[in-house]
């Protein structure tokens, strides 16, 4: 029988009394892709810490070409051939292709830089994986899949530097921000890896790709195994269930008659109905961050709302009606040290429903956050605990509580509503939007997955480098004209800021 190329023997972890991962046996072929999917804080990233050397394990071993992996030593796992890639790119932006793949590489005491031997080895992996680049390019004229190439072949090169070879490269979420077209060139040059014997890690909450690209699917539930099956023998449905424990319900929408514009941004193309979800779609970094803004009262410039220019105050927004889900829960949607119902009032806790005089009404605030408990299903540990203390999922399940629970939102601005969120928590985000927008809000959308547009979408718009098309009947739209436009190649376009 041929030695698998990784094995992962009892791995246990624990932190304290939390159990992160509890008895996980794996392995892994060579030429093999391993799809590891779990809802957040299944122990998927501490697993892969464990076995790229971040973590010690309290349990069990790992093995690499039959041989005991030395534990808690990022070099060995290096040495070993295992090379990782983390979701969010950490290259420096001012330095070519080249220098980032040498950074950190070379020792300081080093008389000279063996940069010629280094540009050689980089073109030849770059060659043989189907990974094109020109070494000397500044990585912050890089397009992002030129940059997900540079990160794959740093983890390559690294892996080929310390031990003479790549036998293992893990991929967490490596198509998070690319474009249809981007991911599947990333596709080919993953193909063209495995066939040379490259076994493949790769964590994905995007499902479609998972069946696409995976021989086999291991799934982790409260940090054990609970799957581990041939890809052709599975469907969403299935890996869904087996991730969340219960059949999770598509998000349904109900019928409903789109009415009159209610919002429009000065100088953009962009429109709001009343009972619509308008999506923008489009890479990070593209302006998007600033529409929303604008479109809160955190920017610069002016909307109107219902006829009425509201000028860039925060209050005056929350005031005519504007409820927000901003793309970062941790650092802009709440304050982790403050309990759950004070996050819960945070943004209206001046106001006569929740204050006399200057002073807090406790009691209303707390009935309130209560309230948001309930119908939205945040669990947390009670009213009291610091909001920095839930999960992702629940957070999000607060700060949409906060935005929706009263139903009088005019315009809600979802900034990527279900970032970093397993399939259950995305189908109830889902469908608490499509039932907002059923009850006469207008939704604007903003998010990079393709599939979560067109599950919601009336109409999209694509953004790209501050230009923003005009918004066309979702049912207008290809997923290769979106990627076109996502990439540029799109016409009318204007300015969002």
């Amino acid at each position: 029988m041929t030695t698998p190329v990784l094995r992962l023997q009892g791995i246990t972890k624990r932190f304290g009394a939390l159990t992160a991962n509890d008895d996980i046996s794996l392995q892994l072929a060579s030429g093999e892709v391993l799809a590891l999917l779990g809802e957040n804080g299944a122990g998927k990233s501490t697993l892969m810490s464990i076995l790229f050397g971040h973590y010690l394990a309290d349990a069990g071993a790992i093995e690499v070409d039959g041989r005991v992996l030395p534990p808690g030593q990022p070099r060995a796992a290096l040495a070993a051939g295992i090379g990782m890639v983390h979701q969010h790119f950490t290259l420096a932006d001012n330095l070519g292709v080249l220098d980032n793949v040498l950074l950190g590489r070379e020792a300081l005491w080093q008389p000279f830089s063996r940069r010629a031997a280094a540009r050689a080895r980089l073109l030849a992996l770059a060659q043989r994986f189907g990974l094109v680049v020109d070494p000397e390019a500044r990585v912050g004229d890089l397009s992002v899949g030129e940059r997900q190439r540079v990160e794959i072949l740093k983890a390559l090169t690294a892996a080929e530097t310390a031990g003479g070879g790549a036998r293992v490269l893990i991929l967490d979420e490596p198509t998070a921000v690319l474009t249809p077209q981007e991911t599947a060139s990333l596709f080919a040059s993953l193909r063209q890896m495995v066939a040379s014997g490259v076994a493949l890690i790769f964590i994905s909450h995007k499902l479609d790709e998972v069946l696409q690209i995976a021989h086999r699917v291991a799934v982790l539930r409260g940090g054990r195994l609970v799957a581990d099956l041939p890809a052709a023998d599975v469907d969403k449905p299935m890996l869904a269930e087996a991730m969340v424990g219960r059949t999770v319900a598509p998000a349904v929408r109900r019928e409903h008659a789109r009415g009159e514009a209610v919002c429009s941004v000065p100088g953009t193309p962009l429109v709001l109905h009343a009972g619509e979800i308008v999506a923008i779609a489009g890479v990070a970094g593209n302006g998007q961050a600033a529409l929303a803004e604008r479109l809160c009262g955190l920017g610069p410039g002016t909307v109107l709302l219902r006829g009425r220019t509201l000028p860039a105050r925060p209050r005056e927004f929350v005031a005519a009606g504007v409820a927000r889900i901003p793309e970062d829960r941790h650092a802009v949607g709440l304050v982790g040290d403050l309990a759950l119902w004070e996050n819960a009032v945070l943004e209206r806790y001046a106001t006569p429903r929740f204050a006399r005089a200057g002073v807090i009404r406790r009691g209303a605030a707390r009935a309130h956050a209560q309230a948001i408990v309930e119908r939205f299903d945040v669990r947390g540990g009670g009213l009291d605990r610091p909001v920095r203390a839930l999960s992702g999922g629940n957070m999000q399940k607060l700060i949409l509580g906060r935005a929706l629970i009263d139903g009088d939102a005019t315009l809600i601005v979802a900034d990527q509503p279900t970032w970093g969120l397993d399939v259950g928590a995305v189908a109830d985000v889902h469908q608490r939007l499509l039932d907002a927008a059923a009850g006469g809000a207008a939704v604007l959308l903003i998010s990079e997955d393709l599939d979560e547009i067109f599950a919601l979408a009336d109409r999209i718009a694509v953004i790209h480098a501050g230009l923003l098309t005009e918004a066309r009947e979702a049912a207008q739209w290809t997923l290769a004209d979106i990627g076109l436009a996502m990439a540029g190649h799109a016409g009318n376009a204007e300015a969002v800021a």
